[in-house]
């Protein structure tokens, strides 16, 4: 897990005609993309940012010069080696660490995968996907999540739909 990269943002789509795109943040949002020039191994290097005023950002890439070529990175994550980031304190992590973890109930019964973590205003969810393909979602709180080991989430059965 140590040395998985950390995605930052997303890109959502172009923005205008000269090769900006629209970026959905993660984590600490525009600040915490701010310090980082370097994106996914080198491949995208961010010449200017911007708060877009709706929680998201507008970047320009040196890489990217036209709005074709903005629409090509849509869906793009935006990853940082996690040397790149502040050592975490103790009980943080990042979002990305949950990212496709087995998922048990306390009961040790298999639930499926985690497939998504997101945050709607109030706490953390964390949407787990069942083997059948369907997803149900759980508030990321020490009653309903009781712990993970950094290979397995453990989810409170009284939370299982």
């Amino acid at each position: 897990m140590q040395d998985k990269p950390v995605t930052l943002a997303a890109v959502t789509g172009a923005h205008g005609v000269t090769g900006e795109v629209r970026l959905k943040l993660f984590g600490e949002g525009l600040e915490g993309l701010k310090p980082h020039k370097s994106f996914n191994g080198g491949a995208l290097t961010l010449a200017k940012i911007r708060s877009d005023n709706k929680g998201g950002a507008i970047a320009r890439f040196a890489e990217v010069t036209d709005r074709t070529a903005a629409e090509q990175l849509r869906g793009t994550a935006l990853c940082v080696s996690r040397d790149d980031l502040p050592p975490l304190e103790a009980g943080e992590f990042y979002h990305s660490d949950l990212l496709d973890l087995a998922v048990v109930s306390d009961k040790g019964e298999p639930l499926g995968r985690v497939c998504a973590v997101e945050n709607f205003g109030a706490s953390d969810i964390v949407e787990i996907e069942k083997p059948d393909g369907k997803t149900f979602m759980v508030p990321l709180t020490e009653q309903a999540v009781p712990g993970w080991d950094g290979e397995t989430l453990t989810v409170n059965a009284d939370f299982v739909d």
